[in-house]
């Protein structure tokens, strides 16, 4: 018999069978899951058998895939331990850290990162943890560059977690405002053009990042911090001749800006201030021909001193299961046409 080394939970064989033990039944309901939907969810997603007895749970199947379930189940119970909540998203967070786990790292280390206070990301309503190896290289990273750059498809969690830790470094008062900007339109900014007021103008383009604020802060704090200047949202053509000092700034949708536009942004970097620019070179509306200012970016910035680059991939989309397989679909597609692309995606 061997130990996890992890309080609360024992593991070793049983015959054929991986068991793991656990220390407080009043967990294993919240563990398991209403009519053991959680335990479903991992047999479905590892090919594994789970069957309980008391506060016993035997795992069989192939090798690999007891091992990450193991590692899941104990991760899971661990966020318990700590008084997290349990549902869909954890269980196939811990499947996707265990299942993708780096060839250095155990799946038990590996799956850690959802229930680590060191990668929490605490805001007024929310505390956000990886669910995704993705996900917990791009927080690391934000944690400790002043610039970086996500980059990959949609529903990865790169402007949600920037924003998350926008609003978390504004709470501790380690920046004194948030600056979120996007290209107000495709392809050239042409707000003229579209109907209404400035502010109606612009809000639609700007509408993801608002959500992602009533996510992180009760919508009284967005509205007064926004109104008091602590928290600004703006198209990118407002960014031009200003130094953005003691700021979080977060750059969406970076793809569909030009290279002029790129450069002018990155270079409003003040004193005491943060910047991450995010994109996905697969989705770039500019004209045909019209070259990406993140594209460019990419390429004359990945090997600079204080800049961290996080490449997203498929593996990494945190939404439904079929959004995954959408994007792997679209890669391949791309791919068959285009031929491989480089690190940052596509073809130049």
């Amino acid at each position: 018999m061997s130990s996890d080394s992890l309080p609360g939970v024992t593991s070793g064989q049983a015959g054929e069978a991986t068991f793991i033990q656990f220390d407080d039944n009043s967990l294993l309901p919240l563990l398991y899951g209403e009519h053991d939907q959680n335990l479903l969810r991992i047999e479905q997603q590892l090919g594994v058998s789970l069957a309980s007895r008391g506060n016993r749970l035997a795992i069989s199947g192939p090798a690999d895939s007891v091992e990450a379930a193991n590692a899941a189940l104990t991760a899971l119970y661990q966020r318990l331990k700590k008084g997290l909540d349990v549902g869909d998203g954890e269980v196939d967070a811990v499947v996707r850290m265990a299942t993708q786990a780096p060839a250095e790292e155990s799946g038990h280390e590996a799956v850690r990162a959802v229930h680590a206070d060191d990668l929490a990301i605490s805001t007024r309503k929310r505390r956000l943890t990886p669910r995704s190896p993705g996900q917990k290289a791009y927080i690391q990273a934000l944690r400790s560059h002043e610039l970086v750059f996500g980059i990959g498809p949609a529903g990865t969690g790169k402007t949600y977690l920037a924003a998350a830790m926008a609003v978390s470094m504004l709470i501790e008062g380690a920046v004194e405002r948030i600056i979120l900007s996007r290209p107000a339109v495709e392809a050239g900014e042409r707000l003229g053009f579209l109907p209404g007021d400035l502010h109606e103008k612009v809000d639609p383009y700007l509408r993801p990042l608002y959500d992602a604020l009533y996510d992180m802060l009760p919508a009284t704090q967005v509205a007064s911090r926004i109104s008091n200047g602590e928290i600004e949202v703006a198209p990118l053509a407002f960014m031009r001749g200003r130094t953005l000092s003691n700021a979080f700034i977060i750059l969406d949708e970076a793809q569909n800006t030009t290279p002029v536009q790129m450069k002018m942004a990155l270079t409003r970097l003040g004193e005491n201030s943060r910047m991450v620019v995010t994109g996905d070179l697969s989705q770039i509306d500019l004209p045909r021909g019209a070259p990406s200012g993140l594209r460019e970016a990419a390429d004359i910035l990945a090997k600079m001193e204080g800049v961290a680059f996080v490449q997203f991939t498929a593996a990494d989309v945190v939404r439904h299961s079929l959004v995954t397989r959408i994007v792997r679909a679209y890669a391949a597609h791309d791919a068959g046409k285009t031929g491989e692309g480089d690190l940052f995606g596509g073809d130049k």
